[in-house]
């Protein structure tokens, strides 16, 4: 298996810890990643409020790089994995409007045919992979690990633009079970973060994210996994101050997805950087 990997901008700036285990999860179970270079952002929600134009153009100059490259995209950020489907989405169905954006990339030697393919980590996981070949490389059970999933939004919704419905599959859950551990059911695991609502609105978005994690630690679960690195950093780097406006003094740790699968390979947990976190990851020695 391989890939063009598109990172995205917060696996290489607020959580390079998320990157750095990808590489070493995908190395342990023979997905090469060849990172595309000089790709920039995707424009995150933002550029396409300014300009949908900019907004197609920086995306359609990614696919294309991966197109040259003849391989589909692997990333793992939830919101490049929107951002990324919803303009290939587009160029696909509206060819008058591919033709302005090729018009544009031609002018840096770039041109794009609709035909790259965008993936998350846990789509490639769950089925390019697939889960029997994960269960066959779990070398340490996390047998008695009570783990709360956490989607994100841009993940699970809108599914037309997805078009892989991972909420209802239930596939972070069935990835847990995969590597001995047990997820646990809580009301919040496919509402908002909050992290969008963080600049516009502080107060809002940690009243979010204190729910979020309040809902996590009801349910009695040992720590968090997601799939976003955005969501990482709303529930782990404000989780202090968030818990600590609603009078919680406890704390969770939130693990990326591939610290999580990196954790049932045999990868040390110095290997995985969770001293990088804000908050303690003792889940194992727990």
């Amino acid at each position: 298996m391989k890939y063009a990997y598109y990172p995205g901008c917060a696996a290489k700036g607020s959580t390079p810890e998320a990157d750095f285990t990808t590489r070493l999860v995908a190395q342990t179970l023979g997905i090469e990643l060849l990172e595309l270079q000089n790709s920039g952002c995707c424009g995150a929600k933002e550029i396409r409020v300014v300009s949908r134009r900019l907004d197609l153009n920086l995306n359609a100059r990614i696919l294309s790089l991966a197109q040259g490259l003849g391989l589909d995209i692997l990333t793992i950020c939830n919101t490049c994995l929107l951002n990324l489907n919803q303009a290939n989405n587009q160029l696909k169905a509206e060819p008058e409007t591919l033709q302005k954006v090729n018009k544009s990339l031609s002018k840096i030697g770039l041109s794009y045919d609709g035909s790259t393919n965008v993936k998350h980590l846990l789509h490639v996981l769950l089925t390019d992979l697939g889960l029997d070949r994960l269960k066959q490389s779990v070398k340490t059970p996390l047998t008695g690990l009570k783990v709360a999933p956490f989607y994100g939004c841009h993940i699970v919704r809108p599914v037309k633009d997805l078009g892989f419905d991972v909420a209802k599959t239930e596939s972070l859950e069935a990835l847990v079970r995969t590597l001995h551990a047990h997820p646990v059911e809580y009301p919040g695991r496919t509402k908002c973060c909050g992290f969008y609502v963080l600049m516009p609105n502080e107060a809002a978005a940690s009243g979010m994210i204190a729910h979020r994690l309040e809902e996590a630690l009801k349910a009695d679960a040992d720590c968090i996994v997601t799939p976003c690195p955005l969501c990482h950093v709303a529930l782990d780097m404000f989780q202090e101050q968030a818990l600590g406006k609603v009078g919680i003094r406890r704390t969770i740790p939130v693990l990326h997805l591939p610290q999580l699968v990196g954790l049932a390979l045999g990868i040390s947990e110095k290997n995985l950087q969770f001293s990088r976190h804000l908050v303690r990851v003792n889940i194992l020695g727990k």
